[in-house]
């Protein structure tokens, strides 16, 4: 076995004391992180935190000071998004990263991208097997528009899709790059209680029907008790608690980070 692999941990995701400074600003501190195969786990923590930092680190947008990131058994620290894509981690985005000016079968066609074969020649050429590949990805978006609850909505601007669709048209672009591990940044933020409990219930859905590895970065408390099998804290990019959901909420310190000491 390579150095850069790992087996037996039954961890989808292993990231090794993860450091990112901004200048003299330490964003994430030495940050210690796992996810098991196929959990829901949620990272939480007052703003500032480091949380949608530590995202970025995992997904490539933001190189590591330090530290070593682990995926499916491969080192991926520092790779370019698109190889973190193709490793199988797809994500959404705290602000909502939708094309405005495409419609929403275009929007998941985008997310295809990394997953199709037919090369440039095979586009310029229209190849039989280029057509075929093109026919495919178009039914298999329909489906996932099917899927996160948008079964009307193929042929409409995304920028002018209501707010809570765009969160969903966002979630079924992350799943058209077919991924291992689902990053979550917000994804509630902004949706009426009865579209945040139906989200909640999807989630649950895409990890039990898809077998997906869930990351949720969320400010809802009632979202992350409701469908979190672990809770990790962050305050000032450091783990203040690690633990399952009834335990983080007694917690003394993660109440100070949110309250002060007054709370």
């Amino acid at each position: 076995m390579s150095e850069h692999q790992v087996s037996g941990s039954g961890n989808l995701l292993d990231a090794q004391e993860v450091r990112k400074e901004f200048g003299g600003l330490l964003a994430v501190n030495d940050l210690d992180f796992t996810i098991p195969e196929r959990a829901i786990v949620s990272l939480i923590g007052p703003n500032g935190a480091g949380k949608t930092t530590f995202f970025n680190t995992l997904t490539g947008l933001y190189k590591t000071t330090s530290g070593r990131i682990l995926f499916a058994g491969e080192d991926v620290t520092d790779k370019p998004p698109h190889a973190i894509v193709k490793a199988g981690v797809g994500r959404t985005f705290q602000n909502i990263r939708l094309f405005p000016q495409m419609t929403a079968l275009e929007n998941v066609l985008v997310g295809m991208h990394s997953r199709l074969s037919g090369g440039i020649f095979g586009a310029i050429l229209r190849t039989p097997r280029v057509r075929r590949e093109e026919a495919d990805a178009q039914e298999r978006a329909r489906e996932l528009l099917r899927y996160c609850g948008l079964p009307r909505r193929h042929d409409e601007r995304a920028g002018a899709l209501p707010y809570g669709d765009q969160r969903r048209l966002e979630v079924a672009r992350a799943l058209a790059t077919d991924p291992k591990l689902l990053l979550l940044d917000e994804p509630t933020a902004g949706m009426n209680p009865q579209e945040t409990a139906d989200f909640t219930a999807f989630v649950r859905r895409v990890r039990g029907e898809r077998g997906l590895t869930v990351l949720l970065i969320e400010h809802d408390m009632k979202v992350v008790m409701g469908v979190s099998e672990r809770i990790t804290v962050l305050d000032h990019g450091e783990k203040i608690a690690e633990a399952e959901p009834e335990e983080i909420r007694g917690n003394s310190r993660v109440i100070e980070a949110y309250l002060g000491k007054q709370g």
